[in-house]
């Protein structure tokens, strides 16, 4: 079998889907949009109805509805559509295991960003908001929904990797933990939720603060977690047992990184760990095809930043003054980077 494969003539179907794989993920995303999956999260519902409630034209609903279906994003018998298990779980609003957050923002951002990726491997300059003067993390943080919609799309991107770190990282040796750049808080509300004898927190921009405290407090953990406000450029990180970086690293340009690398050393005690998590890419840079993506997309997004390999990260790290740095795998692309002073 495999000489009949290897003596088949070529065929351009994987270049064509991999070509027009837009139309499927375009499709995915305004379903996420106009809340299909929350719509039918209750009970199948027929085309028609399910139309009505989505306000879709009729010239297009049954076909985009059918192409749901083609997708495994949702199954249909006796002309009832319905979600398919993985999508009712993480793609319905009102559950707490939605991720949508960040495919919310792939929709209204990222999506037609991307359509200049051309422009920025030409000439090397970010095409997002910045493009016509603004600024990036200004833009998402100076408008509250838009922050709170941003905020859970980190919660969203990260919350594999965080359930893997608390599963997987030593914690019993350690007292207490930061996560710095920390978002909503969907790692320090895992690794707590984990262990219950570790105190902790998280670091962030000021503004963040009230949406960490709402997100902490609806967990039930408010007296184990509190928010440290501050600018990890500006302020010295603080201190604990164990500091945490993930998915931050990677928007920076070299020298940044390696200035946080050395402020996460230095607020460290002796024995300390720093762990960084990243959609890292292989050293041979072959295989994390989501991770060489992600890269793209901080040019895109960033004048600088960039996704890198373990081994580069180790280096940094031992650059900052780290005794020892190793990587372990985590879910899907991420990895986490572990270094001990």
């Amino acid at each position: 079998m495999q000489d009949a494969q290897r003596g088949a003539p070529p065929s351009p179907e994987r270049l064509l889907q991999l070509g027009m794989a837009f139309w499927a993920s375009k499709a995915l995303l305004s379903a996420i949009e106009l809340g299909v999956f929350t719509q039918l999260a209750p009970s199948p519902r027929p085309a028609d109805d399910l139309a009505q409630a989505l306000e879709l034209h009729p010239r297009g609903a049954l076909d985009f509805l059918d192409t749901l279906v083609a997708l495994n994003l949702l199954t249909r018998q006796d002309g009832l559509y319905a979600n398919a298990k993985d999508a009712d779980l993480f793609l319905d609003r009102n559950k707490p295991s939605y991720v949508g957050g960040l495919l919310e923002m792939a929709n209204a951002r990222l999506y037609p960003f991307w359509g200049s990726l051309t422009e920025a491997l030409r000439t090397g300059l970010p095409q997002n908001e910045s493009k016509h003067g603004g600024n990036t993390f200004e833009t998402l943080y100076s408008d509250p929904a838009r922050l709170r919609g941003f905020l859970q799309a980190m919660s969203g991107v990260s919350m594999g990797a965080a359930q893997a770190i608390a599963r997987q990282f030593p914690w019993d040796e350690y007292r207490t933990f930061i996560d710095i750049g920390a978002a909503q808080g969907a790692l320090p509300v895992q690794v707590a939720f984990a262990h219950p004898h570790l105190t902790g927190g998280g670091f962030d921009l000021p503004v963040v603060g009230p949406i960490f405290d709402e997100y902490v407090a609806a967990h039930g953990l408010q007296d184990r977690l509190r928010f440290h406000p501050g600018d990890f450029f500006e302020d010295p990180c603080p201190s604990a047992d164990v500091l945490v970086m993930g998915h931050v690293l990677h928007d920076w340009n070299l020298p940044q990184k390696l200035e946080l690398l050395a402020k996460c050393h230095a607020a460290l005690p002796p024995g300390g760990a720093l762990i960084v998590y990243d959609a890292i890419i292989d050293d041979e840079r072959r295989q994390n095809a989501f991770g060489l993506l992600m890269s793209l997309n901080m040019l895109i997004e960033t004048p600088g930043g960039f996704d890198y390999t373990g081994a580069q990260c180790c280096a940094w790290m031992k650059e900052a003054g780290f005794a020892t740095a190793r990587v372990e795998p985590l879910v899907g692309p991420d990895s986490m980077v572990i270094a001990t002073k």
